[in-house]
């Protein structure tokens, strides 16, 4: 895959020749606000002045933001702010290796999903701790959570109430397996979430797919039924195509990104194996999510809505979207009911990025058709992604996109690309501050 650098002179050259383009051409977008181009004399010094965390390319500056991205680099497990030059201006000392996500919360800490001092779970995105720490590097709590029957993974979601939503993968044995109706007959994983009060490190509300499981496999087993019948339920026995991973052996459905919808008190789930997100009700007990009734939507802990993938429940009517996907990304403020999310593409060698639009009210229907409008998307023959990756909205419209073994993209809603960067790491994902950002201006960082 080609993939073209430019370095020192270069970088600079192009600049100046987009800006001089951008000045004498009125037929392009007239320079705006939100550019980088500026009085360099109000922007401080980066940590390390001349030296660029990777390389960069302009092909439109007048339309490049301006915004800083916080990069999760989990081969060299750093967590770091750099802006569009690739000018490194903040880095975090962490104590562990990244489990997969860290973002930036508005007090300038971080929320930290690690792995522990001995992983127990050897799947990809092992974790197993939680962490907040502070601008200075120092740990403001320290959760740990690794057992050979549970551990956290992946991701980690700040609630509005300052509770720590985490995904965790939980281990059935052989027997348990079996006696639910699994083709299996050995040791799976499977995907819990529990909600952590980081004053007292108590759970105080948990969620586990497998009270919600449903098979046509057995018919001496409870759980037993038609699986197209039961949208909200989960088919225990959907084997999905893993893409060849041979630590996937026994992770059912490798789960690995979570989010949280405030106005709607819902979950967004990315199951990675089986090409879909799961919608759950957050606002039930925990006995009510254990079970099929209560909370706002009055299906307890099934799922209230899911999308990608309607092969998962045998639904003819939709159209499957997702062959493997990360970050479900869901909007707020006047975006409320969109989401952007990253679609690997495996198997398929193209990835792509998706803003969907949710309907009015979350529901699943039997021979219907439940998924989500597609509102705009974009691919291109570079994108590629088999593992991790996401999308951002920018400050000025624009989207960020994290293509993991590459770098990032920035893309207009025109679907121009107007800047690439290229490193050497394995990014899970980035995030977007714009340089008047509470969290910019709580490290320091003023402009």
């Amino acid at each position: 895959m080609h993939r073209q650098k430019l370095l020192g002179f270069g970088i600079a050259f192009t600049f100046l020749l987009g800006f001089i383009s951008c000045s004498n051409d009125d037929s392009n977008v007239p320079l705006i606000d939100d550019v980088i181009i500026g009085d360099i004399d109000s922007i401080p010094d980066p940590v390390t002045p001349g030296v660029k965390i990777g390389d960069v390319e302009f092909f439109n500056p007048g339309l490049v933001s301006s915004d800083l991205i916080l990069v999760n680099d989990a081969s060299a497990n750093r967590a770091f702010i750099m802006d569009k030059q690739a000018s490194l201006w903040y880095e975090w000392e962490l104590s562990n290796n990244i489990g997969n996500d860290v973002f930036l919360l508005p007090d300038a800490r971080l929320l930290a999903s690690l792995e522990s001092d001995n992983p127990r779970v050897p799947f990809g995105g092992k974790g197993g701790r939680l962490q907040f720490v502070d601008k200075d590097g120092n740990i403001d709590w320290d959760f740990i959570y690794s057992t050979e029957d549970a551990e956290t993974h992946h991701d980690a979601e700040l609630l509005p109430n300052g509770n720590v939503l985490a995904m965790v993968w939980a281990k059935r044995t052989a027997e348990d397996v079996v006696a639910a109706g699994s083709k299996f007959d050995s040791i799976i994983y499977t995907e819990a979430i529990i909600e952590i009060d980081p004053v007292t490190d108590e759970i105080v509300w948990e969620w586990h797919d497998w009270d919600h499981m449903v098979q046509d496999f057995d018919d001496t087993k409870d759980n037993f039924g038609v699986v197209a019948d039961n949208p909200q339920l989960i088919d225990l026995n959907y084997i999905p195509d893993n893409g060849g991973w041979p630590q996937a052996t026994g992770d059912l459905t490798h789960a690995n990104g979570i989010a949280y919808d405030a106005v709607n008190d819902v979950i967004f789930l990315s199951v990675n194996f089986y090409s879909e997100v799961w919608v759950i009700d957050h606002s039930t007990t925990t006995e009510q999510a254990a079970g099929h009734s209560g909370g706002n939507y009055g299906k307890g802990g099934d799922l209230i809505y899911r999308f990608g993938n309607p092969e998962t429940y045998d639904n003819t009517e939709g159209t499957r979207l997702f062959y493997s996907q990360h970050f479900p990304n869901p909007l707020t403020g006047d975006d409320q009911g969109k989401m952007l999310i990253f679609s690997n593409g495996t198997n398929r060698g193209q990835s792509a990025v998706y803003e969907l639009q949710f309907p009015e009210t979350f529901e699943l229907l039997t021979n219907t058709d439940n998924e989500p409008e597609i509102l705009w998307e974009f691919t291109d023959p570079d994108l590629f992604a088999q593992r991790v990756s996401g999308a951002v909205q920018l400050s000025n419209g624009n989207i960020l996109i994290t293509e993991g073994d590459y770098g990032f993209w920035e893309v207009t809603r025109d679907k121009e690309v107007v800047w690439k960067f290229e490193g050497d790491g394995f990014y899970w994902r980035g995030y977007s501050y714009n340089r008047g950002a509470p969290e910019i201006g709580a490290l320091g960082l003023t402009f």
